[in-house]
Formats: C-alpha cells, structure tokens, sequence
C-alpha cells in the first residue's frame, strides 16, 4: 500500500505548528484538570505499519544492527575507514574523506547518502526511516538526531509518517539538534547547538532557537 505524500506533508505540518500554538484556554472542552480522567483519544490498538518498507529483508536489518552494535564502537577513534567500509558495505552511499565516529548510529544506511569531506559525529542519530542526503563539506556534530520518521498527531491509530531530509553543501548542524522530517537545510546554513528545526532553512544563514529561525547571514572570512 502506497503512502499518500498529501497526507505526510499535512501530518508534518501539524506538528510543526504545535510549537507554535496559542496557550491552552481552560474554558476549552479539551481541557481536563485530571489528565487521568480525560477519556483518551488514542486507539494503540489500531495501529500498522504495513505500508511502510523498510527497504531489506528483517534477517539484512537484525544483521546490519548487530553489526553496528559491536563493530562501530569497538573500532578505533581513528578507522573511519573501516566504519565507511561497513556502511557501504551495507547500502550507504558515501563519497570520499568522510568521518564517522565510532559512536555514530544509522538506523538503515541503505537509505544514507553522505557526499565527500562530510562529517558525522559521536552519538548523532541518523534514524534513517526515510532517505537521509548530506551534501558535501557537512558536519552534524556530536548528539544531534536526524530523524525522518514520526507519527500522524490527529490519526487515532497513530499512522507512522515519513518523509527525507537534506541537509545541503557546507551545512553544519550543531552539538545537540533535532530535525524534524521533511526538512531542507539549506546548503552553507548553520544550525545553532541546541536548536529544533520543523521547517526548511535558507541557504547561508545562521539559524537558531527551537523552534529552529534565520537570524543573520553566515559571514566567512577568507574568500
């Protein structure tokens, strides 16, 4: 069953408005004061993941994890040799001088592309439900969660929703981000440490806040 991107694209930007919404009115209908009696509009019950592909076979996804589990972080701070070596040799596509640290987790690499000099840090995330692109001369630095996956919020059964994310030439996502699914950041942009980005970035800006905004141009020296 395909996905409908109409549907996707609406889901996401319902949740990118949650950060944005007006305060809570008590006066509301929604509003309970216990939220343990407030009946709950989720139905867990309802929910599959049929339609969605992981893109291999579950024997190639349980490998791959084991794989990663035990190889990357027992590797040598040094040997992003080895660490690209294992990813390519499981689908990524990755170009030349790329470093992965040891602490670095891809969820399905076969669904990961990182061009050449790109960067990827100890204990960033690259749930990599959906394509993954990283353009060349990248960083996301150490904690930072690239995540293309997540739920329908007004669905009952919690419809599993994904949808890629690019991240463009001379990008850097600082220490500690999260980016949301379907975002573009534009190529040379900065993204603060810290920040939550919901929404695309312009190119060559500098960017902060949660919810992730421009807030001036990138200025660099030397050119």
């Amino acid at each position: 069953m395909g996905v409908d991107m109409g549907e996707t694209s609406r889901a996401i930007a319902s949740q990118a408005a949650l950060v944005e919404m007006e305060p809570l009115n008590p006066g509301d209908q929604r509003f309970w004061p216990d939220p343990l009696a407030m009946p709950s509009l989720m139905d867990l019950g309802r929910y599959d993941q049929s339609h969605f592909d992981r893109g291999r076979p579950g024997w190639f996804v349980l490998l791959w994890w084991l794989v990663q589990a035990l190889a990357f972080p027992l590797s040598p701070h040094f040997a992003n040799g080895f660490r690209v070596w294992l990813l390519r040799c499981f689908g990524a596509k990755i170009g030349q001088r790329v470093v992965i640290r040891p602490t670095a987790r891809f969820t399905y690499p076969w669904k990961v592309a990182i061009a050449d000099h790109s960067w990827i840090g100890d204990d960033a995330v690259l749930y990599s439900l959906d394509q993954i692109t990283l353009g060349q001369n990248c960083v996301v630095s150490q904690k930072s969660y690239l995540c293309t996956g997540s739920h329908d919020p007004e669905d009952p059964g919690f419809r599993l929703i994904t949808a890629p994310i690019v991240i463009g030439n001379g990008a850097w996502v600082a220490t500690d981000c999260f980016i949301a699914p379907g975002v573009t950041v534009g190529a040379n942009a900065v993204v603060g440490a810290r920040s939550s980005v919901f929404r695309d970035l312009p190119p060559g800006y500098l960017c902060l806040g949660s919810p992730c905004r421009p807030v001036r141009l990138r200025e660099m020296r030397g050119l």
